[in-house]
């Protein structure tokens, strides 16, 4: 039953990487499973609903009922209407996007923002994804919030982000990784440019409330807008917008699990 169940959250996994649909065969050439079997999982997926048939060329696509349920889950939390206000007035101080990633387990996920940006560029990429750790301005002020110890061993079980999928000064080794905490710590929020995404920057803050870490908040934008002057200007708006968001996290059911 394990099996089935983690085939079964791969296909999921594999379809919202794919909006457009994929057919049976790319599928299973893909997950390398055997074509019987990734057809069975698509037929139960399909009668639950998490899982439709395009009419024109049959490729397998996912449908909203996930989302639904994630959005639902969310609402119920009250997570977002905890730290949307804050959210907001950062935006509108900082021009920039703005998000909120909680922390579930050994991962970070975005579940909340509100964009600045009014005009010219503007960098607003797919919410509900985990963080890459490693090379994330999230990640760097999750990560200096542990000891060493704790963040490598994180980072170990994520994997390094690769500078071709990410940006072109994205961290690879340990020594690099820690260096870059190092200096997270001493600043007290972390900022990175070129690292996550080619010509993009961002810098991030912790929520922490009664000892614990409970997320981060994050200012993202373009580099040429976002200098490291730009953000060292902001860091008084998103320290205190992260302080805000704890001192009311008791408001919500999902911060109160974490802590």
């Amino acid at each position: 039953m394990s099996g089935i169940l983690e085939r079964s959250f791969k296909v999921l996994e594999h379809l919202a990487a794919h909006p457009e649909g994929q057919p049976l065969s790319t599928l299973a050439n893909d997950l390398e499973m055997p074509l019987s079997a990734t057809h069975r999982l698509l037929t139960e997926l399909t009668r639950c609903g998490y899982v439709r048939q395009a009419r024109d060329q049959g490729d397998y696509i996912l449908t909203i009922k996930l989302v639904s349920m994630g959005l639902s889950f969310l609402s119920a939390s009250g997570v977002v209407d905890v730290a949307q206000p804050s959210l907001d007035r950062l935006a509108e101080e900082s021009g920039e996007l703005v998000r909120l990633a909680v922390i579930d387990g050994d991962d970070l996920t975005f579940v909340a923002k509100a964009q600045g940006a009014k005009r010219g560029l503007r960098y607003d990429p797919d919410m509900g994804l985990s963080v890459q750790l490693s090379c994330s301005a999230a990640g760097h002020a999750w990560l200096a919030a542990m000891t060493d110890e704790e963040a490598l061993a994180r980072v170990g079980r994520q994997g390094f982000g690769a500078p071709e999928k990410f940006g072109p000064k994205a961290p690879t080794t340990v020594k690099a990784l820690l260096a870059h905490l190092r200096t997270t710590r001493k600043r007290g929020f972390s900022m990175i440019s070129d690292m996550f995404a080619p010509a993009m920057a961002s810098m991030s803050a912790v929520v922490q409330a009664r000892g614990a870490a409970l997320g981060v908040v994050t200012i993202a934008g373009p580099m040429v807008r976002l200098t490291d002057e730009r953000m060292e200007s902001l860091a008084d708006g998103l320290l205190r917008t992260a302080e805000e968001i704890a001192n009311a996290s008791p408001a919500s059911t999902l911060f109160k699990r974490r802590e």
